[in-house]
């Protein structure tokens, strides 16, 4: 029997335990599924956080819950959180130049995420906002890259995006008031999706992830959420606090932009094109949302046929593993990892191979941080 020896003195990868998140929506089935959860099933734990170091606290009356959301390592014989890791050694694990910009902070946080219901339509704050409203250095811009998803009730999975042409703030706080939820439905931007889409969603751009989606979501570290509707498709009455926050029924309303474009107008603005970076000896690297197109995260995806030098480039990432088997070389290290395996790599680790250890391409999704100065 092999026995593998984990270090966590940021020196090699980490494999990272899937944590999971309530929600007020329900999914989560094709997360079971993945894991090989017998009765895999939908529930209010549609989500499962990635190289998380904080924790879901803007949930109403689960306040009490101080460490749901956060990562911890995979180890058998110990307890030990991404988040301790982090702030007993920051710079090993984040960088010199990550810790002298931003602190202890990661600055970002990835969502797997299966949607069973329509989302409640919803926005958050910018950065400015987040700060004068908030007191929080994040705000919330998002990217979602879909990677799967299924038919509910016959209806293929779906998103909102974006104000049509002509809303209004007076007509969105009109239908807001009566809970008209096909009439604010019907001011937003449908779309049907596929594994491959990306859509990049700023910061105040109204929006609603649609039943059946299967995706990765990167964004801010922050949880604040404007909701505009009382009760979620499925019937869960919703507090008031999770709809505005705390900042009340009139002033949430500041937090919307109130920009709108057509059909064609919003797909150009809001979804993102793949780039390939690099190709050689049948692996490559493609570009899903770069630094170019925003300052707060970056994400690419690479498809290995053999092995794949990574290389670390002094800043730290994360790493889930969409399809294949593989093992993670690091120096006289060596990590298996297959199909949902979750990883961190520290800012220490210059780099590490990623070898195909079965029949199939090795997918994997490369997860970064904000852009440094």
């Amino acid at each position: 029997m092999t026995v593998i020896t984990i270090k966590i003195d940021g020196s090699q990868p980490l494999k990272l335990s899937p944590t999971r998140a309530w929600r007020t929506y329900l999914g989560g089935k094709l997360i079971d599924e993945l894991h090989g959860i017998e009765q895999p099933q939908d529930s209010h734990f549609p989500e499962e956080w990635m190289m998380s170091i904080i924790s879901t606290t803007r949930n109403a009356d689960r306040e009490h819950i101080q460490e749901e959301g956060l990562s911890n390592l995979d180890l058998a014989d110990r307890d030990i959180s991404l988040k301790e890791l982090v702030e007993k050694n920051p710079v090993e694990f984040l960088g010199k130049h990550h810790v002298a910009q931003f602190g202890k902070q990661t600055g970002v946080l990835v969502k797997l995420i299966d949607s069973a219901e329509r989302l409640i339509i919803q926005t958050h704050p910018d950065r400015e906002k987040a700060q004068k409203l908030f007191n929080s250095l994040y705000g919330k811009t998002e990217c979602w890259h879909f990677v799967g998803g299924r038919e509910i009730d016959g209806v293929p999975p779906h998103v909102y995006i974006g104000f049509k042409p002509g809303v209004t703030r007076e007509q969105w706080k009109a239908l807001f008031d009566e809970q008209d939820v096909q009439g604010m439905l019907d001011c937003l931007h449908k779309y049907e999706v596929k594994a491959g889409d990306t859509f990049l969603i700023e910061a105040g751009v109204p929006h609603a992830i649609g039943s059946g989606c299967l995706l990765v979501e990167i964004q801010e570290p922050s949880d604040y959420t404007i909701r505009m509707e009382k009760k979620s498709p499925s019937g869960l009455p919703i507090d008031d606090f999770l709809i505005h926050q705390g900042l009340g029924f009139e002033k949430m309303f500041d937090i919307f932009k109130y920009d709108t474009y057509t059909r064609e107008e919003t797909l150009e603005k809001w979804q993102v094109a793949p780039e390939i970076l690099s190709e050689s000896e049948g692996s490559k690297e493609i570009e899903l949302i770069g630094y170019k197109r925003t300052p707060y995260f970056r994400m690419t995806q690479v498809e290995v046929q053999d092995q794949l030098e990574v290389q670390g480039d002094g800043v730290f990432s994360g790493l889930y593993i969409l399809s294949g088997d593989a093992v993670l070389i690091t120096g006289e290290e060596r990590l298996p990892v297959k199909k949902g395996a979750q990883l961190f790599i520290p800012a220490q680790v210059s780099s590490f191979m990623i070898k195909n250890n079965g029949n199939e391409a090795v997918q994997a999704l490369r997860l970064f941080g904000p852009q440094g100065i």
